[in-house]
């Protein structure tokens, strides 16, 4: 079982960054693909990246390609959803989630365990 913890969020000026951090507690972290998926108010949860069990293999939503990057630390039991250029419709709560697949999925139906969310609030 894993215990998921996100990290990081806040209010920004578009056009600014902000860093995302999940922190997972267990032992067998490598053993999960990791996903930040984010919903905002009266909208659909929706994935946003994905990264495999070793970080070799990473996927995006199109709208966020070339300015978030996900990362992963497996010593230290961490992801990372580094976003850059932030715009007012990445305004959401973001959460992120472990799937025993080997490298994850866009559904949110394939993750087995979720966080409680941070929120982001992009200004304009």
């Amino acid at each position: 079982q894993v215990h998921l913890v996100e990290s990081g969020g806040g209010l920004v000026q578009a056009g600014g960054s902000l860093r995302l951090s999940c922190a997972a507690s267990g032992r067998t972290f490598s053993t999960y693909a990791m996903g930040w998926f984010r919903q905002a108010p009266g909208k659909e949860r929706e994935f946003v990246a994905v990264i495999s069990r070793r970080g070799i293999t990473t996927d995006y939503l199109d709208s966020v390609k070339g300015r978030f990057t996900i990362s992963r630390d497996n010593a230290k039991n961490n992801v990372y959803l580094l976003m850059n250029s932030l715009k007012p419709e990445d305004t959401a709560v973001y959460y992120c989630a472990a799937s025993e697949g080997a490298y994850g999925s866009r559904s949110l139906y394939e993750y087995n365990y979720w966080g409680q969310g941070t929120q982001v609030t992009v200004s304009s």
